[in-house]
């Protein structure tokens, strides 16, 4: 510990924090079901991790179950759901995660957006339905309901029983208020997306929902050291080409970027190609699981071809929590800031 979980589901997101305070946060959820018996599912997904073929692992096919993933290793409860912004696909069985694991505090933006047509079957209306009960609900029932800035303080997120810096290593550079009431004006809630810095030891994580090119104005404008050099980036949008400005990454210069799944044709490869960018795609490498522990930080990936054929990593195993994690230390590039 501290762990960060980029897991393989579908065409969404969901990551998992492992804090050294042994709190969990979650950041967005994609494919979490109900499900009977998780060992299954789970065993599935290990299975699928021997498959694949250079240049095509095709593990999108295989997607995590964020609920069974949890159970296997022995997670109880979330201490806070951070949900980045509300599109579907970063809410995609939130009323069943919230039902078996009840988080105690939601990140929420002031968003107003609305949904009226489930009529493709994709995602669940109840689904909606729940999210706009926890949105129009009593901030301070259960869970706990905030709705954060740039640059907000707070106890356990980033500052500790004694209001001194630290605790969860969480800092929140975007959305403004403004932001939000610009999204909210365009009916775009992009721009009103989280974006969030993860800070362990000397290591900087950085989450970065789908946030669009007036988000990374700010950013830049405010909080330009803080990102300058980042570690590993959570690619906006999963990745996926979203007619915008990548010029944000000659800042940023992420040693590696962590991309979800999109339609092959839809992602935004060139931007991180032509900065000779390290990148990982969940198709690629499966579920990744990024260890912050020590100065070096260490990367594994449940695909165990990828992990052997990449030329990005020196190969190991790990068995952790159940579950195989294929190793991947990243070498072109130095990992901590």
């Amino acid at each position: 510990m501290p762990k960060i979980h980029f897991l393989n589901v579908n065409q969404g997101d969901c990551s998992i924090i492992e804090h050294h305070s042994g709190r969990l946060t979650m950041i967005d959820v994609c494919n979490a079901k109900p499900i009977e018996a998780y060992a299954e599912a789970v065993k599935k997904i290990g299975a699928a991790s021997e498959k694949g073929v250079l240049g095509n692992f095709n593990q999108k096919k295989y997607p995590v179950n964020p609920i069974a993933y949890m159970k296997e290793r022995g997670w109880t409860d979330i201490f806070r759901f951070v949900l980045t912004h509300p599109d579907m696909d970063r809410m995609d069985g939130i009323e069943e995660l919230f039902r078996q694991y009840s988080p105690t505090n939601f990140w929420d933006t002031d968003n107003t957006e609305s949904k009226d047509d489930f009529s493709d079957g994709r995602y669940s209306e109840d689904d909606w339905n729940f999210y706009l009960s926890l949105r129009n609900g009593n901030p301070q029932s259960n869970p706990k309901r905030l709705t954060l800035h740039s640059g907000s303080v707070g106890q356990y997120f980033n500052r500790n029983e004694n209001n001194e810096p630290g605790a969860d290593g969480l800092h929140i550079l975007a959305p403004t208020a403004e932001l939000v009431t610009q999204a909210n004006a365009r009916g775009d809630y992009n721009d009103c997306s989280y974006v969030v810095l993860y800070r362990t030891g000397k290591h900087r994580i950085l989450f970065a929902g789908d946030s669009h090119d007036a988000t990374w104005d700010h950013i830049l404008a405010t909080h330009e050291a803080d990102v300058k050099n980042v570690d590993i980036l959570i690619a906006p949008h999963h990745g996926r080409d979203s007619d915008r400005s990548y010029e944000f990454l000659d800042t940023l210069k992420p040693a590696l970027t962590l991309f979800g799944n999109a339609d092959s044709d839809h992602l935004a490869y060139s931007a991180w190609n032509n900065r000779g960018l390290t990148k990982i795609t969940n198709n690629q490498s499966g579920s990744v699981m990024i260890d912050a522990e020590t100065d070096t930080i260490f990367v594994y990936v449940t695909c165990q071809p990828f992990a052997k054929q990449s030329n990005a990593f020196t190969f190991e195993h790990m068995l952790y929590k159940g579950f195989h994690f294929w190793g991947a230390v990243q070498r072109q590039q130095a990992m901590s800031a």
